[in-house]
């Protein structure tokens, strides 16, 4: 038979499909949600009862510049004017003070009127509009109104007391002129006909000429219009609240507060390093996710899927079954290396135990090997019988029916047969203590066991310690090929997964793909169960149930479970604490 080992193609996703199951990540952030949108409703709440006695008032001023023509297309008042100036000027104390002295607003209420009113101006515009905003909508109209008038008033005295200014000085360059022209005329009369008289002629004519000059530029400054400015649309009582009521306070609140849920919960999955979705699991181990195991309704529940107690458990495990046996990559040499990232390997072994028993339902030779030389429990927690085909196990002088090997290493001989109900039954090959576990796992007739997967409709499925944890499963890797990862997503890092894959590839083997659970009961969500940690032996039996015996301390009139002399029923046999 030809051996492949083709790795494994990482799932071919599109972006729609990336996107959904970021959101749905997203979803299970149900406290920053909830938190964002509590507190953007109580912001919501207080925006409401904050403007629900918030009356606001509008009054727009155009500003212009003075001139002697209105009516020249050739002006530019944003040349003549700095609407930004001007809105200073508009929000200085001196506007307030004017306008305080109209409304009889005592030197205490001062600032609290200067802090009610708002000047902006619309872009391209020379307008200037004055919003007030206050308690009443009577006192909003009537102090916008009082701050525009204020406003244009102080805005005309600035240009009649700039207009008056020059006017002054013109009329202090032409009274000296024109003073020292009078007294020209006066010796010109008296100066007789001849040179001099003539000089003194166009001497008058200069001295006239400068001060018709500014007796010109007197005229044109008396002569403009000074016009400030004219208020196009006067303040008004408001009819309603400013503020857009407890309502849509809340309705903005809510969304708001969504919204800051919804970043508070990216960032959370940006720096969240375990895999919160099969999409991310699939994509760190580049192999996909054959099944998603229910949460066990039993309370523990039995090694061995009851059907009757939690249908879906056993159907989840047939169906991951069915999903192997059309993996070209499983079926080239039906040899399944079950392993869990780190910590307890509970659930790799109701996994590994199960998986045969589907295996043998569909008619196929399945032996199962228990590799756990660490903490084996299998062959005390399942319903077994003694095996009837232990073939190449037998050597001379071994004792027959399944006894130890002579040297006691593992495998030592002993093959039981698991009752598994309705399934049938399957091989089993108990673990052992061993003083070297490498050197157990690598021996030749180890390998020899694990090669009964080459003979015809036989399936052989491997149970290791946990790959992280020990190195035992990447010593069986090359012999197995395929691995199925076993793990709680929210109890890994991707890096973890991503680790796995790069050792298991190492090593020569292939992902063939996950199978994930949900937390064991009592265990903490997240990783809290001691990263790397041993594995949790066996509790101990309580008082009242008799302690396992075990070949070397019981009788030979002893019962002895496991050694094939008695058949435990499937129902009624629960998982211990690997």
């Amino acid at each position: 038979m030809i051996e492949t080992n083709r790795p494994a193609a990482a799932p071919a996703e599109d972006e729609p499909d990336l996107l959904r199951d970021q959101f749905r990540q997203l979803l299970r952030y149900r406290r920053l949600l909830g938190a964002g949108i509590g507190i953007g409703l109580l912001g919501g709440v207080y925006l409401g009862v904050s403007t629900a006695d918030t009356y606001v008032a509008t009054a727009d001023v155009v500003l212009r510049a003075p001139t002697d023509d209105p009516f020249n297309p050739s002006l530019a008042p944003d040349k003549a004017i700095n609407i930004g100036s001007e809105r200073q000027v508009a929000l200085s104390s001196s506007i307030a003070n004017e306008a305080a002295k109209k409304l009889g607003v005592s030197a205490s209420g001062f600032a609290a009127l200067r802090s009610g009113l708002q000047v902006t101006n619309p872009p391209q515009t020379m307008v200037l509009r004055f919003t007030y905003t206050a308690s009443s909508p009577k006192e909003a109209a009537k102090r916008a109104n009082a701050m525009t008038e204020a406003y244009l008033l102080k805005r005309q005295e600035a240009l009649d007391v700039t207009r008056d200014k020059m006017v002054k000085g013109y009329q202090d360059q032409r009274d000296p002129v024109a003073k020292q022209l009078d007294e020209l005329v006066k010796q010109i009369n008296s100066m007789p006909a001849g040179p001099g008289r003539d000089a003194a002629y166009s001497s008058k004519t200069d001295l006239q000429s400068k001060v018709n000059t500014l007796n010109s530029n007197i005229a044109k400054l008396q002569a403009l219009d000074m016009t400030p400015g004219r208020v196009t649309s006067a303040a008004t009582a408001p009819p309603g609240a400013d503020g857009p009521g407890i309502v849509m306070s809340l309705a903005l609140g809510g969304a708001v507060g969504l919204a800051l849920g919804l970043l508070a919960a990216w960032v959370r999955l940006v720096f969240d390093p375990a895999p919160r979705s099969e999409g991310d699991v699939a994509r760190a181990l580049r192999a996909p996710v054959l099944g998603y195991l229910p949460r066990d309704r039993t309370g523990g529940g039995p090694l061995l899927a009851a059907g009757e107690a939690d249908p879906r458990l056993a159907e989840e495990y047939r169906s991951v079954a069915f999903r192997l046996a059309y993996d070209s990559r499983f079926a080239d040499r039906r040899r399944l290396l079950v392993v869990a990232p780190r910590g307890s390997s509970e659930t790799a072994a109701a996994v590994a135990v199960n998986l045969g028993a589907s295996f043998a339902e569909t008619g196929k030779d399945v032996l199962l090997i228990e590799a756990d030389l660490r903490t084996p429990v299998l062959a005390s927690q399942l319903p077994t019988d003694a095996g009837g085909r232990p073939r190449w196990s037998q050597t001379p002088g071994s004792a027959k029916g399944g006894g130890r090997h002579a040297d006691s290493e593992w495998p030592d001989g002993r093959q039981l047969v698991v009752d598994a109900g309705e399934s049938g039954s399957f091989d089993l090959i108990p673990g052992e203590r061993a003083r070297n576990v490498p050197r157990a796992l690598t021996s030749a007739r180890a390998t020899r066991l694990i090669s009964e997967a080459d003979s015809p409709n036989s399936t052989v499925v491997v149970l290791a310690p946990p790959v992280l944890s020990y190195a035992d499963a990447l010593a069986l890797v090359d012999r197995v090929d395929g691995v199925l990862v076993v793990c709680d997503p929210r109890a890994v890092h991707r890096t973890d997964l991503s680790r796995i894959r790069e050792l298991i590839s190492g090593a020569g083997g292939t992902v063939l793909g996950a199978v994930l659970h949900a937390p064991l009961p009592g265990e903490k969500r997240g990783r809290g169960k001691g990263k790397g940690a041993a594995p949790v032996p066996a509790p101990a039996p309580s008082p009242a149930a008799p302690q396992p015996l075990t070949r070397e301390s019981a009788e030979p009139e002893q019962h002895i479970p496991g050694d094939g002399t008695d058949t435990v029923a499937l129902r009624t046999v629960r998982m211990g604490r690997r």
